[in-house]
């Protein structure tokens, strides 16, 4: 970073962005005796713009294992935590800052207020942006990108798919084809209620549904890697987009809901980011693919979806639903995907929605739903002894889907969920639960 070409304009480092801005400009940066991962307390020292209006003390997230422990000239401390005594810097003049720790994530308390302090008090940017503005954006930029020219939709009932084939509607109208390709990996009764709404309620143009459900099963058998399976179900789906373009087409445009999120963890936000895992919308496609891509929510997050989706009059059953894997159950269903695995994941989680939604707790939750895998435990039904499979349950709760934290549902639930998954999914004869927040675990299994 060329912070000459930088002077006299406002600079906030993040984390590694704190460390670098002490290294370059003369300060030191070693290996920290003891890693600071998750949940830490933060103190502050002495005013700060960035700062203003907050308590003396509060919550963050940390994730480094380098602490900054030589300051550059012209820079003071703003805060400590109990592993690092510089977890946030300032220079003398107010244009540079720097924090050790994440003000963007949900865990941070106080973060939108940093970064609010940040943008409005220290850049002295004016707020200029609403939802209403992003979705008449989104409609001039695919009209301008499309033109006259007809694209083609994959729609999967999530939220992201349909708020993206709607305004992708609203921008080209008849000249969007609509496919929903049932890959058999969806929900309980999932493919019979989203048709429906496409059908009745959005209207969605010229919508083809292609049952392809034997089709994939039979490419994943024999695969067990997580990643290869995310590529086998995208080289999968691409071959199916291009059998519709042979067929209905030809589509010059492919659209598709991929969120910022999805963007990050496939590590295509920037040069050298690191894969934390291939979403299929962005990294499971081919590279050969000839399809031109539409993507107008890249830069969106999953909560700004849903107000747009709102905006847009889709309906509840669509805009409150737990998010959903590009993979379905493959991403839940850990080894090989097979049909015992799949309907006990597919039963599992529908006993795990059913229940929350009864206690009143589904739409407080950001995810909620079941794993399967190869490993089996010894129960006893009917007064037999059974072999059957162990089913883990994840639940979930998050803004952004960025960080989460897992749960803590009343013993009486648990119970509930267990004892209906035992006695009604065949095969079960285990139910635990995940109680690792993300980070360091990721909130699907895959």
């Amino acid at each position: 970073m060329d912070f000459k070409a930088l002077k006299g304009k406002p600079v906030l480092g993040i984390c590694y962005g704190l460390q670098l801005i002490a290294h370059q400009l003369g300060g030191e940066v070693k290996k920290a005796e003891k890693r600071e991962y998750g949940r830490a307390s933060i103190r502050l020292l002495n005013n700060t713009p960035l700062f203003q209006g907050l308590p003396s003390e509060f919550n963050v997230w940390m994730s480094h294992s380098d602490v900054v422990t030589k300051l550059p000239e012209g820079f003071e401390r703003v805060a400590e935590s109990s592993n690092s005594s510089n977890a946030a810097i300032q220079s003398s003049d107010g244009m540079v800052y720097g924090v050790q720790f994440h003000p963007e994530v949900s865990h941070t308390e106080n973060g939108k207020k940093i970064l609010a302090n940040f943008i409005f008090n220290i850049c002295k940017a004016q707020p200029s942006w609403s939802m209403d503005n992003y979705a008449e954006q989104a409609v001039e930029e695919i009209r301008r990108e499309a033109g006259s020219r007809k694209a083609l939709c994959a729609v999967s009932g999530g939220v992201d798919s349909t708020v993206a084939a709607v305004l992708t509607k609203k921008a080209i109208g008849d000249n969007l084809t609509c496919v929903f390709v049932n890959h058999g990996l969806l929900r309980k009764n999932e493919a019979e209620e989203v048709l429906r709404i496409y059908r009745e309620e959005l209207k969605l143009p010229n919508l083809i549904y292609i049952d392809a459900a034997e089709r994939f099963l039979n490419k994943l058998k024999g695969v067990k890697d997580p990643e290869e399976k995310r590529k086998v179900i995208g080289r999968e789906f691409a071959e199916i987009f291009e059998e519709v373009n042979s067929r209905y087409g030809p589509f010059e445009l492919l659209v598709q809901g991929t969120l910022y999120p999805d963007v990050i963890e496939s590590g295509e936000s920037r040069a050298g980011a690191a894969r934390i895992k291939t979403h299929h919308n962005v990294g499971g496609m081919p590279k050969g693919i000839r399809f031109k891509l539409i993507e107008p929510l890249r830069q969106l997050y999953k909560d700004e979806v849903r107000l747009l989706a709102e905006k847009l009059g889709i309906p509840p059953e669509i805009t409150r639903r737990h998010p959903f894997p590009g993979p379905g159950l493959a991403a839940r269903v850990i080894g090989e995907v097979t049909g015992k695995k799949l309907r006990i994941c597919r039963e599992a989680s529908h006993i795990v929605e059913e229940e929350l939604k009864k206690a009143g707790l589904y739409d407080k939750v950001w995810q909620a739903f079941a794993v399967v895998g190869d490993d089996k435990a010894t129960g006893v039904k009917g007064d037999e002894r059974s072999y059957g499979y162990i089913v883990t349950i994840r639940v979930v709760e998050s803004e952004d889907g960025m960080t989460a934290n897992w749960v803590k549902l009343p013993n009486e639930l648990l119970e509930k969920i267990a004892n209906r998954i035992t006695n009604e999914v065949e095969e079960a004869t285990w139910v635990t639960y995940a109680i690792t927040h993300k980070p360091p675990s990721t909130i699907e299994p895959q």
